[in-house]
């Protein structure tokens, strides 16, 4: 499930260590109070190099071109990048996160968590998308700026991580949605206006109806059978 890649050559000088980072895999994390997941990165500067700190910036994107849909997929994704005739517009990636972490000092090479906490509000793209993959795999592109803190010459130098410098990561599409069945089994989120939701609210108190689904459900019937007041 990984897929890599380096800053191109000439990227780095001698005075910018080189840092080669990989995505090796991903979790649930533990113990967080929202949903989140923890990608596991390895990070690795040139032999001899003794990095003293860094600060990781991460721009994290689901890579949208880079797999296939099928019909059912289509569907449930009509609502972000409209019908059929207009997927060939669809942005090539889509914003997921972005992050800052702070690496301790390392000679060689060393391992990380990036903590993504996930939303179940579907008004974020993101969130729509990863609902509405349900099967193989998303492809994820990381994308690394920051700084590095390391001793060149005798001397601690700061440089900037090049531009170029990324990792690609195919993350099982069920992960995602395991999460969130972690944390909300068997629900799912709605975001709605306060005056909407004062309605809804008038209207479960004024037929004593024991929760929000069996709210929902009424208004549905009563829509079905063409009799909803709206009020």
């Amino acid at each position: 499930m990984r897929e890599t890649t380096a800053p191109k050559d000439g990227a780095a000088t001698d005075a910018a260590p080189s840092l080669r980072i990989t995505v090796e895999g991903v979790q649930a994390a533990e113990f967080a109070a929202v949903p989140t997941l923890e990608f596991a990165l390895r990070i690795a500067a040139a032999d001899g190099v003794e990095v003293r700190s860094v600060v990781l910036e991460t721009q994290l994107r689901i890579a949208v071109t880079r797999r296939g849909y099928d019909e059912a997929c289509r569907e449930r994704l009509a609502d972000l990048f409209g019908p059929p005739e207009l997927w060939g517009r669809r942005p090539a990636s889509l914003l997921w996160a972005q992050h800052v972490t702070q690496l301790p000092a390392f000679t060689g090479e060393t391992t990380a968590p990036l903590r993504v906490p996930c939303t179940y509000d579907f008004d974020v793209a993101a969130a729509k998308y990863l609902d509405g993959v349900r099967d193989g795999a998303i492809p994820l592109e990381f994308l690394f700026s920051g700084t590095v803190f390391a001793l060149a010459g005798g001397m601690l130098r700061a440089t900037r991580i090049p531009w170029d410098t990324e990792a690609g990561f195919r993350m099982p599409a069920a992960t995602w949605r395991d999460l969130m069945d972690r944390h909300f089994p068997g629900a799912a989120w709605l975001r709605l206006g306060r005056d909407t939701f004062d309605r809804l609210h008038a209207y479960r108190t004024r037929n004593a109806l024991p929760g929000w689904d069996a709210v929902v459900e009424s208004l549905l019937k009563a829509g079905a059978d063409g009799r909803a007041d709206g009020r």
